[in-house]
């Protein structure tokens, strides 16, 4: 990374479509090693690739709360204190109280320092398959609601939509970075087995299919018998979307949505695995 500074990492990285945490030292009191206005950076993977906040004692409660935030996409706040404090406090370490996760700290200092980290999550992309009326509604209604849109389909096809991000010719795109991804297929007719074929190559983290469970399992006859893989096709949701009632194309696309952002935010919303698991019963 050379002499890149942390806004610069971070931007980078924000290109890149990784995921990562910024932890910033708010308050100290007494004598600490780093002090209020202090920064990392630190990767999904718990390494810290620029900044500083301190040292062995602050660092590994940062770097466990980053990965805590990563994963749930919540900020989190980490107080430092020495074990005489945390005892006053009837805390131990680790414990969680009030929305403040307590650590002890061990270092000769003594002193207390409270970090905020702050998870940077990109953009989950949404590739959309096709060029039917689904698929362009898609398109133009997804940006708004946080994604960034990836439109696979022939080129002759391309005039069909408005503005997407990323316009790819055929049904090959390219899958850089390592954000959240979803795919769409919505030929509808056109193209559906190439389509079909390709989608099932990519890394995805949910895939959906416009059409019929009949279709499908069409599909899956057709190009399991050209060396597909049998398997591939457990993971394709069909119909896409929840059921809605919808009939338009538009209406369509905002079932597609609303599915895609209940998969996604699963457990972000602070709800225990009981109520979560009764959120996707009602869905």
């Amino acid at each position: 990374m050379g002499n890149m500074d942390i806004f610069e990492l971070a931007s980078e990285l924000k290109a890149e479509g990784e995921a990562f945490a910024l932890a910033t030292v708010v308050r100290t009191v007494s004598v600490t090693a780093a002090k209020a206005g202090a920064r990392a950076l630190v990767r999904s993977d718990g390494v810290i690739s620029d900044g500083w906040i301190g040292g062995g004692c602050a660092r590994s409660a940062v770097v466990k709360a980053a990965r805590q935030a990563i994963a749930s996409g919540t900020p989190q706040l980490v107080s430092v204190q020495p074990e005489d404090l945390l005892d006053e406090q009837g805390v131990t370490p680790g414990e969680e109280v009030g929305g403040v996760s307590f650590a002890a700290n061990f270092c000769p200092s003594k002193g207390t320092m409270d970090i905020f980290v702050e998870p940077v999550l990109p953009k989950p992309e949404l590739v959309i398959f096709g060029s039917s009326p689904v698929a362009v509604a898609l398109a133009e209604m997804a940006p708004a609601v946080g994604y960034v849109c990836t439109v696979c389909a022939p080129v002759d096809q391309h005039r069909e939509f408005a503005a997407p991000a990323n316009m790819v010719a055929r049904y090959t795109p390219d899958m850089a970075g390592k954000r959240q991804r979803f795919v769409v297929i919505s030929t509808q007719g056109n193209g559906d087995a190439a389509a079909t074929r390709d989608a099932l190559s990519l890394p995805a983290d949910f895939i959906s299919f416009v059409g019929s469970k009949a279709k499908v399992k069409s599909l899956r006859q057709k190009l399991t018998s050209t060396g597909v893989s049998e398997d591939s096709f457990d993971g394709i949701k069909a119909p896409a979307g929840l059921d809605l009632g919808a009939i338009t194309p538009e209406e369509i696309a905002l079932s597609i949505l609303a599915e895609l952002t209940a998969f996604r935010r699963r457990g972000q919303r602070g709800e225990t695995a009981a109520q979560g698991a009764a959120s996707e019963d009602r869905a």
